[in-house]
């Protein structure tokens, strides 16, 4: 092709108002390839300059540049083109954050991304070999096992592959507020990239029956019990029962509403009067944006502040070491899926899916199944 008067680009038809453009250089081999819109509305066309792709060669440049003009494309026709000041990787994340602030993102955006040369990367010139390579520096970095401002004291471990799932899901959500998923298979499929690793979150198996857990509250602390008794009496997490507040509970209905949960979406549970007596020991006195379980000073609970206290209890009862919070959290929805209530209504109490249910504890439904199908012999 040789070049058109005025730098216009050949333009080259993809679909109604969509076109991909190719501006041939003048001075060397190759080109810059754009893509225009025709926006209906404004009864105007749009262009964006999508590049060269210089490091593609052969029938890959075309590939990627069709895509892109169609992604770009499919974003104006949505709603309208990228912020123009959302320009990188990292821009992306602040974005994200900005919808869910004080997230756990916030400390893997942190930790993994922010000082990461992925953060840099424009999003306009993100491929799968840049995810590639942060994917591999995030399973090659050691995973703190304890907290501490004492280098001294640090103790690190081999990342996980599940810790490795849970590090990236923020920056698949970021990404994936902006950018289209490539097509499959090319180095546009940033997406590709970021697929978890199948089987890593295995199944729970420490158990704590009720003697052990009351054992596990009777050595706990006075300041942590309450917060620990009611992981014993709700499938909550503890990071949701964390975040309760005493306008969340209703005395006259026994209605808690948990709203800061994993999910995102608020839900509503009927407590029994046993429990509903002890939730309103804790909420005496307290205003309504206060916290329903606080430690001394009115400060809420974290994973930060909560975990020493219980591994001291675990130590004291005599209980396996490896038990902590999402232990009882897995305890108590063994007990209901034992105590044969639905999958469906243990899933609605726990805040997570039927098919999360069925993946850690379908075994348990299993062993029901069969002492069920034993009564039927004749």
């Amino acid at each position: 092709m040789k070049p058109k008067a005025g730098d216009e680009p050949h333009w080259h038809r993809l679909r109604q108002g969509v076109y991909l453009g190719y501006r041939p250089s003048k001075k060397k081999a190759g080109g810059t390839w754009f893509a225009r819109f025709y926006d209906a509305d404004a009864n105007r066309n749009a262009r964006k300059r999508l590049g060269d792709y210089g490091t593609l060669s052969g029938h890959e440049v075309y590939k990627q540049a069709k895509a892109d003009a169609e992604t770009w494309a499919d974003t104006v026709e949505s709603g309208g083109e990228r912020a123009r000041d959302m320009v990188t990787v990292k821009d992306a994340c602040e974005a994200y954050l900005e919808q869910k602030p004080g997230s756990i993102a916030e400390g893997v955006f942190r930790r993994h991304v922010y000082d990461d040369p992925i953060a840099k990367v424009m999003l306009d010139k993100l491929r799968r070999h840049h995810l590639k390579a942060w994917r591999k520096r995030l399973e090659q970095a050691p995973a703190l096992v304890t907290r501490t401002k004492d280098p001294e004291k640090k103790r690190m471990k081999q990342r996980s592959q599940s810790t490795v799932n849970r590090d990236m899901v923020p920056l698949r959500a970021a990404l994936g507020l902006v950018l289209k998923s490539g097509a499959p298979n090319t180095d546009a499929a940033w997406q590709e990239a970021l697929r978890p690793f199948k089987g890593a979150d295995r199944r729970r198996e420490l158990y704590l029956d009720r003697d052990e857990r009351k054992k596990l509250i009777k050595a706990t602390c006075d300041e942590a019990r309450p917060f620990i008794r009611a992981l014993c009496l709700l499938p909550l997490r503890p990071g949701a029962l964390a975040g309760l507040k005493v306008s969340d509970f209703d005395k006259r209905t026994r209605a808690l509403t948990i709203g800061k949960d994993k999910n995102g979406n608020p839900r509503q549970l009927t407590i029994p009067q046993t429990t509903a007596d002890f939730f309103e020991l804790q909420v005496e006195d307290k205003l309504p944006a206060a916290s329903i379980f606080s430690r001394t000073g009115g400060a809420a609970w974290n994973k930060d502040t909560w975990k020493h206290p219980i591994k001291d209890a675990v130590a004291e009862a005599g209980l396996p070491g490896a038990a902590a919070a999402y232990t009882l959290r897995h305890s108590v929805i063994t007990d209901l899926i034992r105590a044969r209530l639905p999958i469906l209504t243990v899933a609605q109490l726990s805040g997570t899916s039927v098919a999360m249910i069925e993946k850690h504890y379908g075994h348990l439904v299993r062993d029901d199944a069969e002492d069920a199908l034993a009564t039927l012999a004749l």
